[in-house]
């Protein structure tokens, strides 16, 4: 069972997501969330503590993420690429409500996208051991992700294998620590 706070925190990002941060007032936070605006207060005194409670949220799962990419059997690099899918997580709504934040001049959204961003790069260079290979299979899983959210933001998903032949672009990249010239 979800907690009041997770609603509250899940209402709040809905909000920013579907109408922008103008519209994510206190009160329709309460009315999203099915709680009341004292509900809300008891756990974020202000809408500011809203957003930093966003930011956190992101920050954890952005932790979470950079650790199951570190693991991930098929590797860091592969795993950035083929995750680089709009799917709708707790992690994409996250960030993209603190994105919105961003957009409004909310200085710690700021710094928690760049930290997030900053993590997946550093897991890259960490495993690859090359920070210009790194930033090259960053960028193409950022960009990925980019025509994946607008695709989904138009109604239109990308398909599952859309991506497949880029992920053996990666691994020649990452294989050869450079791109073969020709």
């Amino acid at each position: 069972m979800t907690s009041s706070r997770d609603r509250i925190l899940d209402a709040y990002a809905d909000l920013l997501i579907t109408e922008g941060e103008r519209h994510a007032t206190l009160e329709a936070v309460a009315a999203r969330a099915d709680v009341s605006k004292g509900g809300v207060l008891y756990h974020f005194p202000s809408k500011d503590q809203l957003a930093v409670g966003l930011c956190d949220r992101l920050s954890m799962l952005a932790t979470k993420d950079a650790q199951a990419m570190r693991a991930a059997e098929e590797g860091p690099a592969r795993y950035y690429v083929r995750s680089s899918q709009y799917a709708d997580t707790p992690l994409d709504r996250a960030l993209i409500a603190v994105s919105r934040l961003r957009q409004s001049g909310d200085g710690r959204a700021r710094a928690a996208i760049e930290a997030a961003s900053s993590g997946w790069l550093t897991v890259l260079h960490d495993v690859l051991g090359d920070l210009d290979v790194a930033r090259a299979v960053k960028l193409i899983g950022d960009g990925l992700y980019y025509n994946a959210l607008n695709r989904a933001l138009g109604g239109h998903p990308t398909p599952a294998d859309a991506d497949e032949g880029l992920l053996e672009v990666v691994d020649r990249i990452t294989n050869a620590g450079i791109a073969p010239r020709r």
